[in-house]
C-alpha cells in the first residue's frame, strides 16, 4: 500500500470556537462562512504529483494536463514504480501529458523518495510537522508552502501557518485593515492569537468572502 489511511477528522468546530472567543473580527467572519469543511486525503502521492503539475501554470491547464497524465495508469492511479515506469517509456508519450523536462525530473525524484522510503507513507501521520516538511523538501521542486499545504489539507494538521502565501497576507491586510501586506514577521505575531488552530484561521482567511449558501 503506498498510501496510509487517514486519521479521524479533527474537531475544527472547537477550532471554530477557540478563535471567534479570541478574535473578534474573525469570528465575525467565521459565522458568516459555516463550518470549516476541511477533510483529510490519503492519496499521498498522487497529491504530490498535482502540486508539481500546478508549478507556474494556470489552474486550469494543470488540470487538463494532470489528467492526462493520470490517464496513462491504471484505475487513473499513478504510483511511485509505475510512474518510473512511465518516465522511462517513449519520449512522446511524456511530451503528450504535458511534462517539461524539469518537471519530469521533479516526479522522478519524488517517485523516488516514495520507493526506496525516504518519504515514509506509514510513518507521516505521527510524524511532528517539522519533520513532514524536511522528507517533503528533500523532493527536487518540492518547497516549504507545498509541504504547509499538504500539512493542512491532506494531514490535516491543526496548528499550521504558511506564512509565504501572498493570499493569507493579503486577507490579513484586508480584515485587519492593515496599511500594506503584513510581512512574515508580523504575519507570525498576529497569528499568535490564532493558537493552536492556526490552520483553521487561516482556511476561513482564504474564505471571507465566501457566505454559507456558497460553501461546499
Amino acid at each position: 500500500m503506498w498510501f496510509d489511511p487517514t486519521a479521524a477528522k479533527p474537531d475544527w468546530a472547537k477550532g471554530a470556537r477557540h478563535l471567534s472567543r479570541g478574535d473578534a473580527t474573525l469570528g465575525a467572519i467565521i459565522r458568516r462562512v459555516g463550518p470549516c469543511t476541511l477533510a483529510g486525503r490519503r492519496d499521498y502521492f498522487v497529491l504530490l504529483c498535482k502540486a508539481i503539475y500546478n508549478q507556474q501554470i494556470s489552474t486550469k491547464v494543470a488540470a487538463v494536463l494532470f489528467g492526462r497524465f493520470r490517464d496513462q495508469f491504471p484505475m487513473r492511479r499513478p504510483t511511485p514504480k509505475r510512474v518510473l515506469e512511465f518516465l522511462d517509456s517513449d519520449p512522446q508519450a511524456i511530451r503528450a501529458v504535458g511534462l517539461s523536462r524539469q518537471k519530469a525530473v521533479y516526479l522522478r525524484d519524488l517517485a523516488n523518495h516514495f520507493v526506496d522510503g525516504r518519504i515514509p507513507t506509514r510513518k507521516l501521520c505521527r510524524m511532528s510537522d517539522e519533520e513532514v516538511i524536511e522528507a517533503l523538501t528533500a523532493v527536487k521542486g518540492i518547497g516549504r508552502w507545498t509541504a504547509e499545504m499538504f500539512l493542512m489539507f491532506v494531514l490535516n494538521r491543526p496548528d499550521v501557518l504558511p506564512v509565504d502565501d501572498l493570499g493569507l497576507r493579503e486577507g490579513v491586510r484586508e480584515i485587519y485593515g492593515l496599511a500594506e501586506r503584513p510581512t512574515a514577521a508580523e504575519l507570525t505575531k498576529i497569528a499568535e492569537a490564532w493558537r493552536p488552530y492556526r490552520t483553521v484561521a487561516t482556511w476561513y482567511v482564504w474564505r471571507r468572502g465566501t457566505s454559507k449558501k456558497k460553501i461546499t
